[in-house]
């Protein structure tokens, strides 16, 4: 017999040993408002279909966890897949990017509508079958194999650098195909989806988070989907837009091409950024992103490329403008909420710039985080023809922060690390965790922070962003990708032993756990191949830039 501590009820119940955890929930009898999709066993994530053989504690998951939406998305996913391979077999589907609060698929051939429509139809087709999703455990090189028959050569390449003796894939019915991660028992558990024509695929919509019976609002993105489709241009040309040709080229001996390729596009954005501003007469540099985006190094390399075109770029830092700490926003367990954009002083900060634009002199703030409160040290501004304000901060591209700044004199700029590189065609590698792990890195080297006590702050962080960052995006002037397609097998050396060393005992580990499960197929960089210049440095430390 085996002991389960049920989390969400508070009870432990004895079951037999090698019982499901589909079949142990319907003993606790949990009455919790949407369905159970996956679990929590001893913090790591587990499918419902996970055998209990020691004594485990056991929490259920329903749509409402972005834990179980990742399965619940995997496993939506799979069924496209095998749908899009019924109606049209040996095309080739890419599982792109996150867009408009849904998932674009791209295929070779464009679907006209109708084709779509069958799509659809396919799916429902699959799920009212409640086809099961069955894991098979291999050899490796079983898998290349199997693979190889179907033609999945992102996948055989990717299986071919990896170190590990087993490995598995999944079976749908008589389609087969392979997550890193966990699924759904069946396909019968799918209560809720769309399928759209979406750019050149279509766009896979999923239930919302908050209210799992209802979609996602389908939010416009333009602007984003171009900086996506921009990289994957890029990728397509070098031929690396899967980690399987990443690993294929390291090995091959070029590293320091890649890198050095890399960072020679972000120069050209950063030039080309430079020129726009100089050429609209914009006074006014307005530099925002969420955590860990790269925006302190990015406001930094704009003002090398400024100062090239003859201009003068004077930094303001937000920070340097909140407003005294018993004034700052508080959320609702008591915790200040620096990241409301009433922490800062709008007020006071839309009239220091009125009268800097208006050519006063005019005594700059440094805020004292040690006592909460403004100060004044003598610093001073007095605006020149050739200067440009260059403002760095997560609320850049809020209108009320500049509310009384004429918009000609504004040049917006939105700052993220949009991941376009994928593990393989079906397997995407999230942008989320991508900063998560930057932030992780830099944390850890400049704070003394433990990966446990990051990730553990990082809901809180996605959160602020949520409400603050995302909603704003699309009103950037410029949107700057600054992920790069080799940063994973750079962060891979520092990132690996902090996350292995978080204890099982944490909530945490789950996290880490996954990380983990994409970090271990990518071949890790030599750090000392990176230049001194590059975003990455503000992570890992090198930098020849101050911070």
């Amino acid at each position: 017999m085996v002991k389960i501590f049920c989390v969400n009820s508070g009870e432990t119940k004895s079951f037999q040993s090698g019982i499901t955890l589909r079949d142990a929930c319907k003993e606790f009898n949990l009455n919790l408002p949407y369905d159970v999709i996956a679990a929590r066993v001893n913090n790591e994530i587990e499918g419902l279909n996970f055998k209990v053989y020691n004594h485990k504690d056991v929490e259920y998951l329903d749509l409402t966890s972005d834990d179980g939406m990742r399965v619940y998305v995997r496993s939506l996913t799979f069924v496209m897949m095998k749908a899009l391979n019924d109606l049209f077999p040996g095309g080739v589907v890419r599982f792109e990017n996150p867009i408009s609060n849904g998932y674009y698929c791209r295929m070779e051939t464009p679907l006209d509508d109708e084709q779509v429509a069958r799509v659809r139809e396919r799916m429902l087709e699959i799920i009212a079958e409640d086809l099961p999703f069955h894991r098979v455990d291999c050899h490796t090189a079983e898998a290349i194999e199997v693979f190889e028959r179907l033609g999945r050569i992102d996948r055989v390449r990717l299986l071919k650098t990896y170190k590990y003796l087993y490995t598995s894939y999944y079976k749908l019915g008589d389609y087969i195909d392979h997550y890193y991660e966990g699924l759904l028992p069946s396909a019968g558990y799918i209560k809720l989806f769309e399928i759209e024509k979406f750019a050149e695929g279509v766009l896979l919509r999923v239930p919302d988070k908050e209210c799992p019976t209802t979609l996602e609002d389908k939010v416009p993105q333009e602007k984003l989907q171009e900086r996506f489709e921009e990289r994957l241009h890029w990728h397509q040309i070098m031929g690396v837009e899967t980690i399987g040709d990443f690993n294929l080229a390291v090995n091959a001996g070029h590293a320091v091409d890649l890198v050095n390729v890399a960072e020679a596009l972000q120069e050209k954005r950063f030039s080309a950024m430079a020129d726009e501003i100089k050429s609209r007469g914009a006074r006014v540099v307005l530099i925002a992103g969420p955590s860990s985006s790269g925006k302190t190094t990015s406001s930094k390399r704009l003002s090398v490329h400024l100062l090239a075109c003859g201009l003068k770029p004077f930094a303001i830092s937000l920070d340097d403008f909140f407003v005294d700490r018993v004034l700052t926003p508080r959320k609702p367990d008591g915790d200040y909420d620096f990241e409301s954009i009433h922490s800062i002083d709008l007020p006071y900060f839309n009239e220091s710039l009125t009268r800097i634009l208006a050519g006063e002199e005019v005594d700059l703030p440094y805020y004292n985080f040690v006592t909460g409160k403004r100060e004044y040290n003598g610093k001073k501004i007095k605006l020149t023809p050739q200067m440009v304000l260059v403002i760095e901060g997560t609320h850049g591209l809020n209108p009320m922060l500049t509310q009384q700044v004429p918009d000609k004199d504004k040049f917006r700029i939105y700052v993220s690390a949009l991941t376009s590189m994928k593990l393989d065609y079906h397997n995407y590698i999230s942008t989320s965790d991508t900063r998560l792990l930057r932030r992780m890195v830099r944390d850890a080297k400049y704070r003394g922070y433990s990966a446990i006590e990051t990730i553990s702050r990082w809901p809180s962080v996605r959160e602020g962003e949520e409400e603050w960052i995302f909603p704003y995006q699309e009103n950037a002037d410029v949107m700057f990708n600054s992920s790069l397609f080799y940063e994973l097998a750079a962060f891979k050396a520092q990132a690996e032993p902090m996350l292995r060393a978080v204890p099982q005992s944490c909530r945490e580990y789950s996290v880490a756990r996954r990380l983990l499960r994409f970090l271990d197929y990518i071949i890790p960089l030599q750090e000392n191949i990176l230049p001194p210049t590059s975003v990455l440095r503000e992570f890992l430390g090198g930098s020849t830039f101050t911070y």
